[in-house]
């Protein structure tokens, strides 16, 4: 019997959703009929077929919606309802922000302010359908494209959109059209675009935390705008080094005892599948201070050594944690301080910004 894993399922974005429920929205405003299901063609050329949940046509309009599958992709648009409507209009294809789906605030993103947040990628998959259709009907391709998903709104409270400025609902995205589960990337391409938005609206201190605690006790010690703070998580890596080539001025990390002596360490993925505490590593450090290195080697957990050492050790892991920092972003221009947590979010550490 084999002990491989079991290979997990991938999805479809809502960008691919969307431009499904276009091409079948169109071709019944222009024959009467909804294909279905209905097929596209992927960026990569893949062709996949998506049943129909619901159409509906009017005077001028028709509109199909589609049930978005992630695959295992742990989601929050997983079996969202992504209605896309289109209707005669133009000139050219225009796009139009229903119901949860949002509308872009705030510069630094790849849709300027004003529009709906249908990313570059699936606008030209849309328009794409909706030439290929409007070609074989000899029909100008003149359109009003609206996509909407009920309980968008919701849903965006989930992601990153409120603090990049988009409001009202969700974003309409995917560069492949398909959603690769437990991907990282769709993670670090939101750190990317937060840090955009952040540079273009100003922000001269960013604030990248390990989770909601450490996020709290930023937001306890100063007051930045919500774009300020950056959801960092687990990718450390994602966050400096972007950095490094899009610098802010004043940059705080801050996290849990557990995940800041990771960093500490040179590690820049700070999941626990991903990167462990060294406590070799650890009880020589604690042994500067005093501390019986033996008893920290064999802890279980940094916040067990710590409890063991005291707090000079977390007052050491934030001066580690700051050299891994500035290692990574190798000389930007960007002023560093580091704050060490525990689960109750007590400051155990914080060095000032240098």
């Amino acid at each position: 019997m084999s002990d491989a894993p079991p290979k997990l399922r991938s999805g479809w974005t809502t960008g691919a959703c969307a431009t499904a429920g276009a091409k079948a929205a169109l071709t019944a405003l222009l024959t009467g009929a909804f294909p279905d299901p209905v097929t596209i063609t992927l960026p990569k050329g893949q062709t996949p077929g998506f049943a129909l949940d619901a159409t509906a046509a009017g005077a001028g309009w028709a509109q199909a919606a589609i049930i978005k599958d992630a695959g295992d992709d742990p989601d929050v648009t997983h079996l969202a309802r992504i209605v896309t409507r289109v209707a005669h209009g133009g000139p050219g294809i225009r796009f139009f922000a229903g119901p949860g789906v949002g509308t872009v605030t705030k510069p630094g993103l790849p849709i300027p302010a004003g529009e709906p947040a249908i990313n570059p990628v699936p606008r030209q998959m849309i328009a794409g359908v909706l030439r290929e259709v409007a070609a074989i009907h000899d029909h100008p391709a003149d359109f009003d494209v609206t996509v909407s998903v009920p309980g968008g709104a919701d849903l965006a409270r989930q992601t990153w959109n409120p603090r990049l400025g988009i409001e009202g609902g969700i974003s309409i995205l995917g560069t492949t059209g398909i959603v690769r589960p437990f991907s990282c990337a769709a993670w670090i391409a939101s750190i990317h675009r937060g840090i955009d938005v952040a540079r273009a609206n100003g922000v001269a201190h960013a604030v990248g935390t390990t989770g909601a605690t450490s996020e709290g006790v930023v937001q306890s010690l100063y007051d930045l705008p919500p774009i300020a703070y950056l959801d960092m998580g687990d990718f450390a890596g994602g966050l400096l080094k972007y950095l490094r080539a899009h610098p802010i001025p004043r940059l705080t990390i801050a996290g849990g005892i557990g995940k800041m002596t990771k960093l500490g360490q040179g590690a820049l993925d700070l999941h626990s599948g991903r990167s462990q505490v060294d406590f070799a590593r650890l009880a020589r450090l604690a042994a500067r201070s005093g501390p019986d290195p033996g008893r920290i080697a064999a802890a279980n957990t940094a916040l067990e050594a710590l409890g063991i050492a005291g707090p000079k050790l977390a007052e050491a892991v934030a001066e580690q944690a700051e050299g891994t920092i500035r290692e990574t972003l190798r000389g930007a221009p960007v002023s560093v301080e580091t704050i060490v947590i525990d689960r109750a979010g007590t400051v155990l550490a914080r060095r000032g910004f240098t």
